[in-house]
């Protein structure tokens, strides 16, 4: 999600250059670090905050709920909802290091870790960052198949009747996204086209609204809310997979609020007087609370709907296939967020291995030859050689493992306990503590770190769950054959 790397490096040079004309004495224009005057506002960033987290994160709520029941359910999306909110109101304080009303800003994530914890931290951050938008690429290419075997199983029973086997492979669609992303993954700088996250925010208001109508319309249906106070019964599952499950459920909950890695890149656009931190604390709250809602009322009607047989994913798990044309909107509308998100969490990647490749070898001609190949009515198009062969790996790369491990839920829990702890509250605390230079061992440090402590094993247990799944779906799974 840290979108906004690049495009923080593009608006510095266009900063630079306007400072070059302009004098820098006018400071109605400028803001303390030479840079044009900020607008953001409250609500310009949390229409930010929501159109980053309300993403693919919300389809496997109702499977989560179902797994922990109508008691833990909700408890345990609402406490989640509340650490996210503490812990980003903690980062907010880390926008500017030292005093937070005019110290010197930082731009990035990485930059808050360099400045206040340093060195070997933030290389370790990096690594955390980076590996979490490869799974991220992963787990889209999955979420995008399963949709688009969506589509064509719910034309199949239109037209042969509910009851036909309909079966189809995952495999041609994963392979077609990944043609598409191979294609999109050439334009430089793709996610800094400014439409792309508005289409985004549209199509996943869409999908979610749907899934949410289609659960409300079947309780009703139903007449009666399904479900039992403690999750999924034994006998359904065993006591063993419960637990599992159960676990699991913890990593798809934390999936669907991490968003911490965008945060100082939005409070990077909020203007001051007042200051930044008490804007964002304001937006990270409207959001949260906005964002949290919707969880649970996509997540408690979806189990209301479904009870034990929860769908993994919302709208393709349906278990109704009429009216058929609303839950094909909807999965066109996941394909349509999902290529385009894929390219906004994966631009960066590229980005950073590109910049470290040249580093490395700074006279290689494949690194820094351009090819400018002619489009007729537009500029030429200018084709890097090292762009075209890295960013196509990569994207055979994670095509060929979403083909070995096609499991949307395992893959989405893995990365939310594999990102949570330390990206949502391990760095914020550590930041925290380094920026109001809290003393060891007084009540507020160890208050911190006990928070740090209990978010680092609920890490650890969702984790070994969601693995423990990968284990069980890959006894009955064939890598290749994969058809449902």
């Amino acid at each position: 999600m840290s979108e906004n790397n690049s495009h923080n490096q593009h608006a510095q040079q266009v900063f630079d250059a306007s400072l070059n004309v302009h004098s820098q004495g006018d400071s109605k224009c400028f803001d303390d670090d030479g840079r044009l005057k900020r607008t953001g506002t409250v609500w310009t960033s949390s229409a930010h905050i929501i159109t980053a987290v309300i993403g693919s994160g919300v389809l496997s709520l109702a499977w989560a709920t179902a797994q922990l029941g109508w008691i833990a359910g909700p408890t345990v999306m609402f406490l989640f909802s509340f650490v996210t909110y503490y812990t980003s109101s903690l980062l907010a304080t880390c926008y500017r290091s030292g005093d937070p009303d005019t110290g010197k800003r930082n731009y990035t994530y990485m930059d808050a870790v360099r400045s206040n914890l340093g060195g070997f931290q933030v290389k370790i951050c990096g690594a955390i960052q980076y590996l979490n938008l490869f799974g991220v690429a992963i787990g889209y290419t999955i979420a995008s198949s399963i949709s688009m075997m969506a589509i064509k199983k719910s034309n199949c029973f239109h037209s042969k009747g509910d009851s036909s086997p309909c079966r189809i492979s995952s495999n041609p669609y994963m392979i077609a996204f990944g043609v598409i992303e191979i294609i999109f993954s050439q334009i430089p700088d793709f996610d800094q086209i400014w439409w792309l996250s508005i289409v985004a925010a549209i199509m996943s208001f869409t999908y979610s609204t749907i899934g949410l109508g289609l659960g409300i319309a079947k309780v009703a249906e139903n007449g009666k809310i399904r479900g039992s106070l403690t999750g999924i019964s034994i006998g359904y599952v065993t006591e063993m997979e419960k637990i599992w499950r159960s676990f699991q459920a913890l990593g798809a909950i934390a999936f669907a609020y991490s968003y911490s890695l965008i945060l100082i890149e939005i409070q990077n656009t909020i203007k001051s007087p007042p200051s930044e931190h008490k804007t964002m604390k304001k937006a990270t709250l409207i959001s949260v609370t906005v964002t949290t809602i919707f969880y649970m009322f996509c997540g408690c009607f979806g189990y209301a709907a479904f009870g034990d047989l929860s769908p993994g994913n919302l709208l393709t798990g349906f278990g109704f296939y009429n009216p058929y044309w609303l839950l094909d909107i909807a999965n066109t509308a996941i394909v349509i967020h999902l290529i385009g998100a894929y390219q906004v969490y994966c631009q960066p990647l590229f980005a950073f291995v590109e910049k470290t490749a040249l580093e490395w070898f700074p006279d290689s001609k494949l690194i820094t030859k351009e090819v400018q190949v002619p489009i007729p009515g537009y500029k030429p198009f200018k084709l890097n050689l090292f762009r075209l062969v890295w960013r196509t790996i990569f994207v055979i790369i994670t095509t060929i493992i979403s083909m070995l491990l096609p499991f949307f839920n395992d893959v989405v829990g893995i990365l939310g306990a594999f990102g949570f702890w330390p990206l949502t509250v391990y760095f914020p605390v550590e930041m925290y503590i380094v920026q109001k230079k809290i003393p060891k061992w007084s009540p507020r440090w160890l208050s911190l770190q006990i928070l740090s402590v209990a978010c680092l094993i609920i890490s650890i247990a969702a984790a070994a769950g969601s693995f423990a799944g990968v284990v069980s779906d890959l006894k009955m799974y064939k890598p290749f054959k994969n058809i449902s």
